[in-house]
């Protein structure tokens, strides 16, 4: 289990011991310190000398969870993976219902939220995007997960794409379910999410997530249909402007309006036959890769 800590100092006591009453001696605890500044890590490794399960880990700076999760994975001994927040909002005993599940024979459980909690409407409009855009049987992509060690290992997350862990597993073939999981109130420490900032970054990375499963796969069917259907109505626009000026009507704007259309057309065009040759170079570099390990 990941447990990524960023200042979770008065946290720290409680995680600890809630783990050790809830779950058994089988569970690994990997507590990861992302560049605290206020003796969480100092906290940590005091604490975790009362148990013979627990693991402290520290980035010298603050990276990110993603970096945390990454860093969690590589000193991990386990084949189940659940990545639990050590500010404690999630009750230890969802993640025993979460590994039950995987043992069923699922690849990624998560869990949607129930109960009341702050930003459900920006939770559920981000959760309603996420399943338009991948097409996932999930209600909710960023609470409780928990998944087999080899989901993790087999895709490249950057920065801040801890939230898209599910439709990023889903993607590449994984199966996927969710179960229900209590969201508790927050007891100690103050919330690293509810920044604006970090909505719209969370926005902005979704698009980027859902453009690199889908338009780089097939660039050109993408970026080729856009550049015909612009060609094609810079044509139409164009032949209907010759018959106005035929009929000594000439409207300039029509003239603008054609050169943009066949411009647009040509660059959608080039950049579907630039997305093919990237998406190529990518594969091939994907290939070597798998080749080395």
């Amino acid at each position: 289990m990941i447990c990524p800590a960023y200042n979770e100092k008065e946290n720290i006591p409680f995680l600890f011991k809630e783990l050790k009453e809830k779950l058994n001696k089988d569970y690994e605890i990997i507590l990861v310190d992302d560049g605290s500044n206020d003796g969480t890590y100092e906290i940590a490794l005091e604490e975790a000398r009362k148990y013979d399960n627990i693991k402290v880990i520290k980035h010298l700076k603050n990276y990110g969870k993603t970096e945390a999760i990454i860093s969690g994975l590589k000193a991990s001994s386990g084949e189940i993976i659940v990545i639990y927040d050590a500010d404690r909002q999630f009750l230890p005993e969802d993640i025993i219902k979460i590994v039950e599940k995987i043992e069923e024979g699922y690849d990624l459980v998560c869990g949607y939220k129930i109960g009341k909690y702050e930003k459900k409407l920006i939770s559920k409009i981000y959760n309603f995007l996420a399943r338009l855009l991948f097409r996932i049987p999930v209600r909710d992509i960023n609470a409780l997960k928990g998944m087999r060690k080899e989901v993790l290992e087999n895709m490249k997350l950057r920065k801040d794409w801890h939230r898209y862990i599910v439709p990023l597993a889903f993607h590449l073939g994984y199966k996927v379910t969710e179960i229900p999981v209590v969201l508790r109130k927050r007891e100690y420490g103050l919330p690293k999410y509810s920044s604006k900032k970090r909505i719209i970054i969370g926005f902005f990375d979704l698009l980027a997530v859902a453009f690199q499963l889908t338009f780089l796969k097939k660039p050109m069917l993408y970026f080729g249909t856009i550049g015909l259907a612009s060609l094609t109505f810079g044509f139409l626009v164009g032949l209907l402007a010759i018959i106005l000026r035929l009929f000594g009507h000439g409207y300039r704007p029509l003239l603008y309006l054609v050169i943009l259309l066949i411009l647009s057309g040509i660059l959608f065009f080039s950049l579907g036959l630039i997305g093919e040759v990237q998406t190529s170079i990518i594969e091939r570099l994907e290939d070597i890769e798998k080749k080395l390990k």
